[in-house]
């Protein structure tokens, strides 16, 4: 009732790997470059904060940086609501430069 059917690869052909390893080399070039090159700004950026820069935070909190506290990597920010303590990872490149645009 059942049958079983067993079957057999036949192994990488030169062709195939080849293939493999430009396909490799494509997703290297247009996913993992960038993301590379996208921290790399982003660390440099956190680390030339400097007091009285206008950023705004992941969450989407608009503020002035206060102060700096290098010791434990958090920064306090100057809000219209008082001052916030945040990490400084928590500080994001792409919207504090939109916002500095405007």
């Amino acid at each position: 009732m059942f049958k079983i059917f067993f079957l057999q690869a036949g192994g990488f052909d030169q062709r195939g790997m080849i293939f493999m390893f430009g396909a490799l080399l494509v997703m290297y070039f247009f996913m993992i470059l960038p993301q590379r090159r996208k921290a790399k700004k982003e660390k440099q950026f956190r680390a030339e904060i400097k007091k009285g820069t206008k950023v705004v935070t992941t969450s989407g909190i608009h503020g002035k940086i206060a102060e700096i506290n290098d010791t434990n990597n958090t920064v306090v920010i100057e809000t219209g609501a008082g001052k916030i303590r945040f990490e400084r990872a928590a500080i994001s490149m792409e919207l504090s430069q939109k916002f500095l645009e405007k």
